[in-house]
């Protein structure tokens, strides 16, 4: 297996993502157009055809007696029309949904035919999972541990979920209450109360690890309560909260607002980590194949735009709106450039604070469920290659990058390193057995 214990999973965009998104559809016409020269003419008698005519004259005359526009038309649509224009996307009005949500302002969704699209934004992702179950949206964005536990029965009905795409990557912080600046390590939090945005969510998992790895019993020496990424200022401003590992922007906002300070940034943590994905029902994308290939084409396309950091600004100004993430821009822009204020009095400049890579590595969903079963949340034993093909989609994710004209990792298991820990994924039972610190049965 390929190893991965570089400072951040490597991006599968090397050129400008804004490039290759506007020379896409140009690339796919002229490949159209070139295999029928070749047709016509064969490799020999095509290059002498086009010397002698050039090739907008050759063009215009192979268009006379073959349907070349009709042949480019239907390779641009060759999926045919959406079954639903109006797919109910929900979203949660934080950065890790950058691209889930700049599609709709930006025209990405339109531009794949789902002019209607709608995002409903949520208060909380307990909401998120219920419209997603209950059908009242069509697709999703939710926490990378979220479908795993749908698909298993988790905290809810089993239901069958898919993640064709990852969406961000880091992007996640230890915030602490500004009275905390005294706080060096995992050792000085005995006692705090920490706040998480759901139980399945890779935030309860991180900071559980991190406290542990410390020598901080999770369960015994902290409180961890789940609590809605908005609520979180105000809860910590109250004095509710020692701290949170919150997605953002509400660790930026906490210093925005002078309450508190930033700790560490998930980066340091796991350096790639996954955090949110995007996500359909099985039987929707079943069921509506057509729909489901344009939204993850639109979310690939917005993805890699949202992945060049030149457009980080641009981005940040638009999704900060009161109908998005309601937050001042430049809190936003803080984040996603990852040029900020860290509330110590330091300006620092982390580039990869997030980064948005739409591949779902098999080997996220693995260390997922382990972590899962290390604290108590799967009990029952569980064959994780076999969930994580099912729900991490990544064969699936690759070939639809490649039909955009992107280039996909080669492995979908990779290994990783946590706080300096290697996890490989080919033996997750002896990962979790080397663990001191985990729940106990009962």
């Amino acid at each position: 297996m390929k190893d991965c214990i570089s400072s951040h999973i490597p991006l599968p965009y090397e050129t400008p993502p804004a490039a290759e998104a506007a020379s896409r559809e140009e690339t796919l016409l002229q490949a159209v157009e070139d295999s029928v020269m070749h047709g016509l003419f064969g490799p020999t008698g095509r290059r002498s055809f086009l010397k002698a005519l050039g090739a907008g004259a050759a063009a215009t005359l192979v268009g006379g007696f073959f349907p070349l526009d009709a042949a480019k038309a239907l390779a641009l649509d060759a999926t045919g029309p959406v079954e639903k224009a109006d797919v109910r996307i929900g979203f949660m009005p934080i950065t890790c949904g950058t691209p889930i949500i700049m599609a709709q302002p930006m025209g990405f969704y339109k531009k794949y035919g789902l002019s209607k699209a709608q995002l409903m934004k949520a208060s909380g992702w307990a909401m998120i999972r219920d419209w997603g179950t209950s059908g009242q949206t069509d697709y999703s964005q939710m926490l990378a541990p979220m479908p795993i536990a749908v698909s298993m029965g988790l905290g809810s009905i089993r239901q069958p979920f898919i993640v064709p795409l990852m969406e961000n990557v880091n992007g996640q912080a230890i915030t602490l209450r500004k009275d905390h600046k005294n706080v060096t390590g995992p050792q000085d939090m005995k006692g705090f109360v920490f706040a998480v945005p759901f139980d399945y969510s890779v935030h309860n998992l991180l900071l559980r690890y991190y406290l542990a790895e410390g020598g901080v019993n999770p369960d015994k020496d902290v409180h961890i309560r789940v609590l809605p990424p908005p609520e979180m200022v105000a809860n910590m401003r109250a004095g509710n909260l020692d701290g949170y590992l919150s997605p953002d922007p509400f660790n930026q906002r906490a210093v925005h607002e002078n309450v508190g300070f930033i700790f560490k940034l998930t980066h340091q943590i796991w350096p790639g980590h996954p955090c949110c994905v995007f996500t359909s029902s099985e039987r929707f994308a079943r069921e509506a194949p057509n729909t489901f290939k344009a939204i993850v084409n639109a979310l690939l396309d917005a993805t890699a735009y949202s992945s060049d950091p030149a457009n980080r600004k641009e981005i940040a100004r638009i999704i900060a709106v009161r109908n998005y993430l309601n937050q001042p821009v430049e809190v936003v822009e803080q984040v996603l450039t990852g040029s900020f204020p860290d509330g110590l009095g330091n300006t620092m400049n982390v580039p990869e604070r997030i980064n948005f890579d739409p591949f779902p590595y098999h080997s996220f969903a693995v260390w997922i469920m382990t972590q899962l079963k290390r604290w108590g949340y799967i009990k029952q034993d569980v064959d994780y290659r076999q969930v994580a093909e099912r729900v991490f989609r990544a064969t699936d994710c690759a070939e639809a990058m490649k039909g955009m004209g992107m280039t996909s990792p080669s492995e979908t298991y990779i290994t990783h390193t946590i706080m300096g820990k290697t996890f490989n994924p080919a033996d997750p039972e002896a990962y979790l057995d080397s663990f001191a610190l985990k729940k106990q049965p009962l």
